[in-house]
Parts: C-alpha cells; structure tokens; sequence
C-alpha cells in the first residue's frame, strides 16, 4: 500500500513539473512525404479530368511548399534560404498548371504536370537532394479514392 501511495505522489510530482508542451513542428521530410502524394493524386486527377480534384491537390501542394518555408527556413547545404528558393523554383510552375487547369485542357495538363515535376527535381538538385528524383506515377496508390468525375 505504501508502495503504491509513493508511485502515485511521485507521478503526480513528475507530472506537474513538467514544461509546457512545444508546438508539433513537422519535419522535411514529413512534409516532403505529403507532397509526394499530392504529386500522385494530382497526376490521377487531371489525367481523370477530374478538374476540381486536381485544383485542390494543386492547392494543397501549393500550401505544402509554404509549410515547407515556414518550418524549414534554410536547409543544410542549400545554396540560399528555403523561403527563397522554394518559391523560387516552385511557383512558376504551380501558376502555369493552375491556368492549365482552370481552362480544363487535357492534353496541356500532361505538359504541365512535366514541368512541375522538373522544377521539384531541380529544386533537389538546388538543395544537394539530387538523389531524390521524382516522376509522373505509374501506378495508383490510392485504390479506394475515385478520381474520375462525378
């Protein structure tokens, strides 16, 4: 019984002299994993023509690549801040795709999507991550999403 009154008291201490818990930062490359899969799902998508899917995983990866400057300012062995670069190498190619999708246009998409996939493996490259290269998927991980239009 005093054995379990000491355990419990020393809980308690323990408990109550703890500091405040710090925010959730998430990590590169949690991030980097999300975007990934906005990548694929964006690619279904426009290849569905499934136009509102694909402007809201462009909305998504768009809001990803800000977390990723908001969080991750610099980034060891990348030549200038990541709040600079990123936007840099991201955003032409998010703005040309969104135009691409809002007109609704097919065979532009595919196009689009290239050059979005270019400018992340630049960006890799920019930031001594060559050795990630990123691609158009060839197969859909997501078999219990439906992209096709409703």
């Amino acid at each position: 019984m005093m054995a379990i009154t000491v355990a419990l008291i020393w809980v308690a201490v323990v408990g109550c002299s703890r500091r405040p818990a710090q925010p959730y930062t998430p990590g590169l490359g949690e991030i980097m994993t999300l975007q990934q899969m906005r990548h694929s799902k964006l690619w279904f998508a426009g290849k569905a023509g499934n136009w509102v899917l694909a402007a809201y995983e462009l909305k998504e990866l768009r809001e990803g690549f800000d977390d990723v400057a908001k969080f991750h300012p610099i980034h060891d062995g990348a030549p200038m801040p990541l709040t600079q670069l990123v936007p840099d190498m991201m955003d032409p190619a998010i703005e040309e795709l969104d135009e691409i999708i809002g007109a609704r246009d097919p065979r532009r998409f595919v196009a689009g999507f290239d050059e979005l996939t270019n400018a992340c493996n630049a960006c890799h490259e920019a930031t001594n991550f060559g050795f990630n290269v990123v691609q158009r998927p060839s197969q859909n991980p997501y078999a219990n999403q439906v992209f096709d239009p409703q």
